[in-house]
């Protein structure tokens, strides 16, 4: 499997070229068929850049099929802001857990069965990242989309508007369903696939308990604010990245101080 433009036999990935240190290579934006189908689903269009949308709408049209849904994995404007133009140019509706980028009536619900004409499309609420992550899972190619819940490479960050209790819940039961060996691949929503899923979610977990690890000593070694936590133990990271990382810190603090493994004052964040 490769993103390169074949994809896998139900899941094709247009790249759009907005690449960064948040995005990696730019955003995936998957188009899911059933072999021969007439109706697709299209997941993630990306930023608002007309050409990657119109790229994506002439492939399908290409393919001879038309697009029946616009799925979105969160809210983040770099999957989902383009989603708006991308459903004047298809009219598709736009589903997604957050009601404000949604184009029509319908959100996502956990353990929801989407047919694409005869694609079977399961919808994993994943919350972590964000408030309103979801997973895409794929049954027939034994497939599951992450959005922003695994990356392709590095690991992913806690937006302001996530939580790290459930990410790493969100992380434990994505492992129930690739230790079972239901699952071959994961399609990011940045960077390259994985084919190799339980040992990618296993290191994900193992980094966030070894970060945690890292934080809480920090803080008992005398860090007192999220600043000079992320001087210690994100000593090494770009500069660029520094913000994320507080982030992710301030994320962590949260956790670990409902956990009472840090003051109580780290309840916030900082």
């Amino acid at each position: 499997m490769r993103i390169d433009g074949s994809g896998t036999l139900r899941a094709n990935c247009i790249l759009c070229p907005n690449p960064g240190p948040m995005t990696l290579d730019g955003t995936n934006t998957w188009i899911l068929r059933e072999p021969g189908a007439r109706w697709v689903a299209v997941v993630d269009p990306g930023p608002h850049d007309e050409r990657h949308l119109e790229r994506v709408a002439r492939t399908v049209q290409e393919q001879g099929a038309q697009v029946a849904v616009t799925l979105l994995t969160h809210h983040h404007f770099d999957h989902a802001e383009g989603a708006r133009y991308f459903s004047e140019l298809t009219g598709s509706p736009v589903r997604a857990v957050q009601a404000e980028v949604r184009i029509g009536d319908d959100g996502l619900t956990d353990g929801e069965v989407i047919d694409v004409d005869g694609l079977e499309i399961r919808v994993l609420a994943a919350p972590g990242h964000t408030a309103d992550s979801v997973a895409f899972h794929l049954p027939a190619d034994d497939i599951v989309l992450t959005g922003d819940t695994v990356l392709g490479r590095g690991t992913a960050v806690i937006a302001e508007d996530g939580d790290l209790a459930d990410y790493l819940d969100t992380l434990n039961r994505l492992r129930d369903l690739v230790g079972v060996g239901d699952v071959r691949a994961l399609l990011p929503g940045h960077g390259p696939i994985c084919t190799e899923p339980l040992s990618k979610v296993d290191s994900y977990i193992e980094h966030r308990e070894e970060r945690l690890a890292q934080i809480t000593a920090a803080v008992r070694g005398g860090a007192a604010t999220p600043g000079a936590v992320v001087d210690q133990v994100y000593a090494d990271v770009d500069a660029v990245l520094r913000g994320a990382a507080e982030l992710s810190v301030r994320a962590q603090l949260r956790y670990l101080a409902k956990r009472g493994d840090v003051p109580s004052e780290f309840g916030d964040g900082g």
